[in-house]
């Protein structure tokens, strides 16, 4: 199966009213600032989108009303972190009812599962849709590692095209491309790693922080396109204490507060997160808002 995905996606928020109910119209102008921005593709529900903190109906409303809104402008796709295989798949399809772009999938939620079980789980997914998959590899949050090996056997599913790498070894990225050479499409997932994993072959970059700096994200990503390196890191380094905040357990809160702070939404979260509050407070925002003051102008193409 052959894709075009490439570029920065961001991993959208979803936006809540402050009694934590769904803000769909919050949402999407959020997701229309972002597409403003140059933003490549949309992962709607992911980690970052607090999938695992909406009820089922929720997500489907999330996503008839994002591919409604978003109207064919850029791919669309879809987290699916469900706790078992068969609901994974039931989800998978009633995506696919609803016209999304693609899946990235994740192993299941809170089972660890052995190497054999994450095989079927990714393998039994995908043949419940013709939709093109990206592979989501987070071992440090998930505690489930997709190995290069277990990717080699995953090739032969024609439908899992891209991987999302988020293992926090940036050495993946070419033990990937050794084990399998151009047969997956490569995204960077953990922000402050991936000037690193676009030099070593990453095609694409699934961001956390897009979505409080969509016109910066773009600004990396297309210096580094163009192979303009020094300005690349120069950006890079004004932006690593902001990507650092996408490696933490409360990157959600993080990001939140970092969309709030730039005017594009609210900072809400559904329990059990909480906002944050006294010195961590403090201290996010020190960091959000010398990353707004000294944020960089200049465009890769002048």
């Amino acid at each position: 199966m052959t894709i075009a995905w490439r570029g920065v996606f961001a991993a959208a928020t979803t936006q809540f009213h402050s009694d934590q109910s769904l803000n769909l119209k919050g949402t999407l102008a959020h997701v229309d600032r972002m597409i403003d921005d140059g933003l490549h593709g949309l992962i709607m529900l992911g980690t970052v989108g607090e999938n695992c903190s909406l009820e089922y109906p929720e997500k489907l409303e999330v996503l008839r009303a994002t591919v409604d809104h978003v109207d064919g402008r850029l791919p669309v796709l879809t987290g699916v972190s469900e706790y078992t295989t068969k609901l994974a798949s039931r989800y998978a399809t009633d995506a696919k009812e609803i016209g999304v772009d693609g899946l990235m999938l994740l192993p299941p939620m809170v089972y660890k599962t052995a190497p054999e079980e994450t095989i079927a789980h990714f393998q039994r997914v995908a043949a419940a849709t013709d939709l093109p998959i990206m592979a989501y590899n987070n071992p440090p949050t998930y505690g489930v590692d997709i190995t290069p090996s277990m990717f080699q056997e995953l090739a032969e599913t024609p439908t899992i095209v891209a991987i999302k790498e988020s293992s926090g070894d940036v050495r993946r990225i070419t033990d990937l491309k050794n084990a399998c050479g151009d047969r997956y499409t490569l995204f960077a997932g953990i922000d402050d790693l991936v000037l690193e994993s676009l030099m070593l072959g990453a095609t694409g970059w699934v961001s956390g922080l897009v979505n409080a700096f969509p016109a910066e994200n773009r600004l990396l990503w297309d210096l580094a396109e163009a192979g303009r390196w020094d300005e690349a890191v120069a950006v890079y380094r004004w932006y690593m204490p902001l990507l650092h905040l996408d490696t933490d357990p409360k990157l959600i809160q993080y990001i939140k507060l970092a969309v709030q702070e730039c005017g594009y939404g609210l900072e809400t979260v559904r329990e059990p997160r909480l906002p944050l509050t006294g010195e961590e407070r403090e201290r996010v925002l020190a960091i959000i808002r010398k990353g707004i003051a000294d944020r960089p102008r200049k465009s890769a193409t002048a």
